[in-house]
């Protein structure tokens, strides 16, 4: 049986065989090797959004985990393909195109490789330079966990300052004002996941039930601005009402209880993405 586990995600789809494909593959090197996925359903050629998958997932798994990451809009150019070792003994076998970004940036990358594709690709498929999830990254990651080869044996050694990453932007606070990105949809649902830490968001926050004024901006353009509240699950708010809560990352997030607050207000993810709380201000009545 196999030594260790593969954990694949992709902007595949599951609706004809590339992920059946790199699964054979796997097998191929170590029959019964067990297969996992984070997901399949990555937007096409979204790198951010599966930097931030990677990040979401991987330390929930066990030590030695081999993590296939394959959103490759560059396939077949001379972006380099690598496996990363990261700072909790997990490996990712990924086109470096910025998909280490934010697992480089949290967890930290102690040390990568390029993979050297005269002994670390699929035999007869060199031909082939549009499938490296098959011919490569699955054939490499299933070589590494099942201890076909080592590490060392992925091929040369990379300067961990040449990883390209996808610009980040840390969140900050100033008089009481919190500003961030938002990072990534909570999809299917809708919720917002911003950068923002509960850490930095209990300087200002001090009880459940409390109010804020969000405002969220796109490239400066305010597309919303309303006070909600801080929940500490969404059965704190009636149905239709929006939130702020702490999410399963232990960051902020903001929703609608039961409603998808990306598609209300047309929001998307990245830098460009900024959001900005601050408790809302106290209307007295005379």
């Amino acid at each position: 049986m196999a030594k260790g586990v593969l954990v694949f995600q992709s902007d595949f789809g599951i609706s004809d065989g590339a992920v059946s494909a790199m699964h054979g593959v796997a097998n191929s090197v170590q029959l019964g090797i067990p297969i996992y996925e984070i997901t399949h359903q990555i937007p096409q050629y979204n790198i951010w959004e599966a930097s931030y998958r990677l990040l979401q997932a991987i330390n929930y798994w066990p030590e030695n985990t081999v993590f296939v990451s394959i959103v490759d809009p560059g396939v077949g150019s001379d972006r380099r393909a690598v496996v990363a070792k990261t700072g909790n003994n997990h490996y990712i076998v990924t086109p470096d195109n910025g998909t280490l970004t934010h697992v480089h940036a949290f967890i930290g990358i102690t040390e990568i490789r390029e993979i050297d594709e005269s002994i670390n690709r699929l035999p007869n498929s060199g031909e082939s330079h549009t499938f490296h999830g098959r011919d490569i990254f699955a054939y490499t990651a299933a070589r590494l966990a099942s201890e076909v080869i080592g590490f060392e044996s992925v091929g040369p050694s990379v300067n961990l300052s040449e990883i390209i990453a996808l610009p980040l932007k840390k969140c900050t606070i100033q008089n009481e004002v919190i500003s961030g990105n938002i990072d990534i949809i909570d999809n299917p649902f809708g919720n917002l996941w911003t950068n923002i830490s509960r850490k930095l968001f209990g300087q200002i926050a001090l009880n459940h039930g409390d109010s804020f004024e969000v405002s969220i901006l796109n490239d400066g353009r305010t597309v919303y601005n309303n006070i909600m509240t801080y929940g500490r699950s969404f059965a704190d708010l009636h149905i239709g009402e929006p939130l702020i809560y702490v999410n399963s990352l232990d960051n902020i997030g903001i929703a609608i209880n039961q409603g998808s607050f990306a598609n209300a207000y047309r929001v998307g993810t990245g830098t460009s993405w900024e959001v900005t709380i601050r408790k809302a201000p106290r209307i007295v009545y005379e």
